[in-house]
């Protein structure tokens, strides 16, 4: 284990530890706009998520009405597709599109965008007329959801909570199994 104080990190067993935010920010900021132009590109190409981040904060992120009918609409083919045919194959197609949306609510860092999202989710959910009683994983996706979405509108300001509370209640309840 060592230091490096060229790159300013530090060496462990020749793996690399990554660097704190604040230090990534502190060395961020020496950058001129080429480098940083460079950086992104690169990490842009590095892996398909940090792509579509990318993509996400130069395109979509200044009209957050606009992206969440977007999603929505994306939600909508995928249920489309959903296979319902058992409770398995169910879950697991549910999950499929849960994890879609859940990477789309973190691109956006927005809590209105969480509680629409996944209230439109479980609204398409409970749309699908599963037994969700009669499933033990079923009923912890939904009541899992149903406890997120409560969590996401105690952080949004009073007037958006008493309507994103209004429409939680419209649901329905949460599942005992």
């Amino acid at each position: 284990m060592g230091f490096d104080p060229i790159f300013n990190i530090e060496l462990n067993n020749n793996c690399l530890k990554p660097a704190s935010l604040n230090d990534l920010k502190k060395e961020l900021q020496l950058r001129n706009p080429q480098q940083w132009l460079e950086l992104c590109l690169r990490m842009a190409k590095y892996k398909k998520e940090n792509k579509e981040l990318l993509s996400f904060l130069l395109f979509l992120s200044e009209d957050e009405a606009a992206y969440i009918v977007d999603m929505k609409k994306e939600m909508d083919m995928q249920f489309k597709d959903l296979n319902t045919s058992t409770y398995y194959k169910a879950n697991k197609s549910l999950r499929k599109v849960l994890k879609y949306t859940n990477k789309q609510i973190r691109y956006s860092g927005s809590k209105r965008v969480e509680c629409e999202l996944l209230i439109y989710f479980c609204s398409k959910y409970k749309a699908l007329k599963l037994k969700i009683n009669s499933s033990t994983m079923l009923a912890n996706l939904w009541n899992g959801q149903l406890v997120k979405i409560q969590k996401a509108i105690s952080n949004l300001h009073e007037d958006l909570q008493f309507d994103y509370q209004k429409e939680l209640v419209n649901l329905g309840p949460e599942i005992s199994k």
